[in-house]
C-alpha cells in the first residue's frame, strides 16, 4: 500500500523543490528590506536614487528567477496519490489520460460522501435513541400482529363517580349551580349558570371536557325542539349573540389546553371550574394592566390560569 502511495513522487525534485522555496523566501526577504532601508547616505540625490533602483531591481530579479526555478521543479515533483487509496483501485490514478476518464478522482470524492454520510446517519441514530417514544421494530417485537392499545382507565370512570365529582365541585361554589345530564349515554353534559352573569354549556366524556359554549345569562340556551325543563335539548353548536361572550368562549377553550392532567382528571375540572367562577365580576372588574373596564366596548374578558386576575385581551400580552 505504500508503494501506491509513493507512485508518481520524485523524491529528488521533491528535495530540490523544498531548497527553491527557502531560496524564494529569502529574496523576498531581501526586497522588503531594501524597501525598508530605503536610499543610502551618497554624495548626492542622484547617485543615491540610482543605487537604490539597482538593488532593487536585482532583488526583483533574484524573485524572479527562484519563482521560475520552483516552478520547473514543481513540474518535475508529480502528482502524489490520493491520501486515501481504495486497496487496487489506488492504480487509477496512473492513468495517463486521467483529464480524459476521471474515474479514481470521482470514485475517492464517493467514498468521502459515503463517510460523510455515515458519520451523520450515526449522530441522528444517537438522538434519535435518547428519546422517550420508542417505536422501533426491535423495541416492540418482531411480532406481525399489532398489540391492542390499552385503553386509560380515567377515560372509563363509572358515571357514579363522576356524579360525585361534579356533586362536590357544586358545592364548593354557592354562587355557581351545575345541573348534570346524559343525554347521549355515559357522557355527561352540565349547564353551569354563573350567578346572573353568564351560561356555560359543557360537554364532557367520562370526565374529559370536551367543548366549552359561553352564553348571556338571557340568552337561549336550547335548540328549537328543546325543552326549558330539560337538558336534553341544549344548543351546544351555536355561538352567542354577543362579542364578549364569544371572547369568553374562546378562553374557555384556551383553559382547556393549559389544564391537562390526564393522571388526575377531577383536578382538572376542578381548577377549569374554578378558572370559570372568576367571571362573576365579569363587568365589575377593572383591567389590572391599564385600570379601564371597557376598552373597544369590550369589559376585561381574559382571566390569568393562576392569579384568576382580570385583563383585556390586548393588555394581558
Amino acid at each position: 500500500m505504500a508503494d501506491v502511495m509513493n507512485v508518481g513522487v520524485n523524491l529528488e525534485a521533491f528535495s530540490q523543490a523544498i531548497n527553491a522555496i527557502q531560496a524564494l523566501r529569502s529574496s523576498v526577504t531581501r526586497v522588503f528590506d531594501c524597501l525598508k532601508d530605503g536610499m543610502k547616505n551618497k554624495r548626492t540625490l542622484e547617485s543615491r536614487e540610482k543605487a537604490f533602483i539597482a538593488e532593487f531591481q536585482d532583488n526583483l530579479h533574484s524573485v524572479n528567477r527562484d519563482l521560475n526555478e520552483l516552478e520547473r521543479l514543481s513540474h518535475l515533483v508529480g502528482k502524489p496519490s490520493e491520501n486515501h487509496p481504495l486497496h487496487n483501485s489506488g492504480l487509477l490514478s496512473l492513468d495517463p489520460v486521467q483529464d480524459k476518464t476521471p474515474l479514481y478522482s470521482q470514485l475517492l470524492q464517493a467514498y468521502k460522501w459515503s463517510n460523510k454520510l455515515q458519520y451523520h446517519a450515526g449522530l441522528a441514530s444517537g438522538l434519535l435513541n435518547q428519546q422517550s417514544l420508542k417505536r422501533s421494530a426491535n423495541q416492540m417485537g418482531v411480532s406481525a400482529k399489532r398489540r391492542p392499545k390499552a385503553q386509560p382507565t380515567t377515560l372509563v370512570l363509572p358515571p357514579q363517580y363522576v356524579d360525585d365529582v361534579i356533586s362536590r365541585i357544586d358545592r364548593m361554589f354557592p354562587e355557581m349551580t351545575i345541573h348534570l345530564s346524559r343525554p347521549n349515554g355515559s357522557s355527561a353534559m352540565l349547564l353551569v349558570t354563573l350567578g346572573k352573569v353568564l351560561k356555560v354549556i359543557v360537554v364532557m366524556r367520562s370526565l374529559f371536557i370536551d367543548r366549552t359554549i359561553v352564553k348571556g345569562y338571557n340568552e337561549n340556551i336550547y335548540t328549537e325542539d328543546g325543552k326549558v325543563s330539560s337538558l336534553r335539548g341544549l344548543d351546544i353548536w351555536s355561538k352567542s349573540n354577543y362579542q364578549v361572550f364569544q371572547k369568553v368562549t374562546d378562553h374557555a377553550t384556551t383553559a382547556l389546553l393549559h389544564y391537562q392532567l390526564p393522571q388526575m382528571p377531577d383536578v382538572v375540572v376542578r381548577s377549569f371550574m374554578t378558572w370559570l367562577r372568576s367571571y362573576i365580576r365579569l363587568f365589575q372588574a377593572p383591567c389590572q394592566r391599564c385600570g379601564k373596564f371597557l376598552q373597544d366596548g369590550l369589559p376585561p374578558t381574559w382571566r390569568d390560569f393562576r392569579t384568576l386576575e382580570a385583563f383585556h385581551d390586548t393588555c394581558r400580552q
